[in-house]
């Protein structure tokens, strides 16, 4: 789900049609270094960065491994030969982006004559803190290398983090000319000479990747759940609402606070669900309970929600014992297979939990909550879609499941609906809540970023950029259309139609028909 800057500098050398260039022999002066470049090229021709990317490896390899002596160069002129290297590689850039290396000194990268990053390129600084960072930018064999090199603070975004997300789709128009290719690798092998001597880098915390899902077994789903939600309790509760609804608001207006787009959210199920006293009603990934809560609060059912979270099992716990109920709602640590078959309930939801099914065990998931609903019941099934088929291996799928989540996959909303049909469910209703994720997200980095010292008390500073990095991304990703969120609302067949209202009216009750249908001023 992610595809912003700082992965996005991967495509710069992924595929493509590269020219020829063989492994540079070792050469000590940059004349001879030019020449051979020239020879080896296809100098008629401009490349992208992608074909680029690939021959520079290739030659700072050779270069690297060779047992030639080598002419090494005083480190003052490291930033020289930085400055070079970017100078070239973003050349090719319509747009002016502003960069700050490790001894202070400012570039305006781009092609500044053209045209000027309108005045996004003003609200934030690209800072690079020392010469590492741009190796690993040019030369990392991690995919994610920057990535990595922004979490461990080798780099970092001054002003806007958003707009400096934006460049991704700058970056991937990029062309190079056959002489700023060869200057540009000139200029890398002098930046590796010179900085060969340079401490090792540091890596970043293996406690930031999560184990490799590969069968969705109730093991794995056990393990990937406690990397990404046992994380803190006290870290979630700084930049989610009070009720700690960790999935997409409701706004009915773009300036609605959090807190009140979230309680509008709940009722929102709630009044889909078309709750009323006495319901049996099982919540499938509770969370820190808020939607149970809400339901037996304002609607009089008798809830059950469960997680695979310990942590969150132990709050919401707290949360139903501070509102008095708990003889009404139950909470319990369960993963939805081993949900007993004889219980049944007259409405189920699942809100943001789907996502860490598997796609492949989605035909099941969908048939064990169609077995414990009551004939006629209705389910909601609210969650995170891809605008593309399956879950193929991408830098953003790679991002999200090393860092974020280790089980997480995505499809089409059309490919969910489908295999709900065909365990039997009736769709009733389906909603787009694509743009309020898109502003819910925006809070929530917002809130991340005010409350960041405070954060550190919780997590690590790479386990705080983590979370930035993949919020802010997705934020722009909703906005985009490349992912969406949809809440599909389904019956159990009972051999009639499904008691549901002729309208959508009782989802609006603040919305009146004769305010709509009234004769408007001319």
């Amino acid at each position: 789900m992610i595809n912003a800057f700082c992965v996005d500098f991967n495509a710069l050398r992924a595929g493509g049609d590269a020219p020829v260039v063989t492994l540079l022999p070792p050469v000590t002066s940059t004349v001879q270094q030019v020449r051979y470049v020239r020879l080896q090229t296809d100098g008629a021709r401009p490349t992208t960065q992608t074909d680029f990317m690939q021959n520079i490896t290739k030659a700072v390899d050779a270069a690297g491994a060779s047992s030639q002596p080598v002419v090494r160069l005083p480190a003052p002129h490291i930033a020289e030969h930085a400055t070079e290297l970017l100078t070239r590689l973003f050349r090719g850039l319509e747009n002016t982006v502003p960069l700050r290396l490790w001894n202070g000194k400012l570039l305006k990268l781009g092609n500044a004559g053209k045209r000027a990053l309108s005045s996004e390129s003003d609200h934030f600084t690209l800072v690079f803190r020392s010469p590492s960072a741009v190796r690993e930018m040019v030369f990392g064999r991690d995919p994610l290398r920057l990535a990595e090199v922004y979490f461990r603070d080798d780099m970092d975004i001054e002003g806007d983090f958003f707009a400096a997300l934006g460049l991704k789709d700058h970056l991937r128009a990029i062309r190079m000319s056959w002489r700023d290719r060869s200057g540009a690798l000139v200029a890398a092998l002098r930046l590796i000479l010179a900085d060969r001597n340079a401490p090792p880098k540091t890596t970043v915390r293996a406690s930031l990747h999560g184990a490799s899902v590969k069968e969705h077994s109730k093991t794995e789903n056990r393990d990937a759940i406690a990397f990404h939600y046992d994380v803190s309790n006290d870290f979630y509760a700084l930049w989610l609402d009070d009720a700690m609804v960790y999935s997409c608001a409701y706004f009915q207006r773009p300036d609605d606070d959090l807190d009140r787009a979230q309680q509008a959210k709940l009722d929102h199920v709630c009044r889909k669900l078309m709750l009323n006293p006495g319901d049996t009603m099982l919540d499938i990934g509770c969370g820190w309970g808020a939607l149970v809560i809400h339901a037996a609060l304002h609607y009089g059912v008798r809830a059950h929600g469960i997680t695979l979270s310990q942590q969150q099992l132990s709050l919401a716990r707290e949360r139903i014992a501070k509102a008095g109920l708990q003889e009404r709602v139950t909470v319990a640590l369960c993963d939805y297979r081993d949900l007993p078959k004889h219980l049944h309930y007259d409405k189920v939801s699942s809100v943001g939990m789907f996502e860490h099914i598997g796609l492949k065990n989605l035909p099941l998931y969908f048939a064990k909550v169609h077995q414990i609903l009551k004939p006629g019941g209705l389910f909601l099934n609210h969650g995170i879609t891809h605008d593309v088929e399956g879950w193929k291996k991408t830098l953003s799928s790679e991002f999200i499941n090393r860092y974020v989540f280790p089980d997480g996959q995505l499809d089409t909303i059309g490919n969910i609906q489908r295999v709900m049909e065909r365990v039997h469910f009736e769709i009733n209703d389906v909603e787009s809540l694509r743009p309020h994720y898109a502003l819910t997200l925006r809070h929530w980095v917002a809130r991340l970023e005010s409350h960041h010292e405070q954060a550190l008390h919780y997590v690590s500073e790479s386990t705080w950029r983590v979370w930035r990095l993949y919020m802010a991304a997705c934020a722009l990703e909703f906005e985009t259309g490349e992912i969406g969120v949809y809440q599909v609302l389904a019956s159990k067949r009972a051999g009639r139609a499904a008691e549901l209202p002729l309208t959508r009216d009782h989802l609006y009750p603040n919305i009146r028909m004769e305010s709509i249908l009234a004769p408007k001023p001319h």
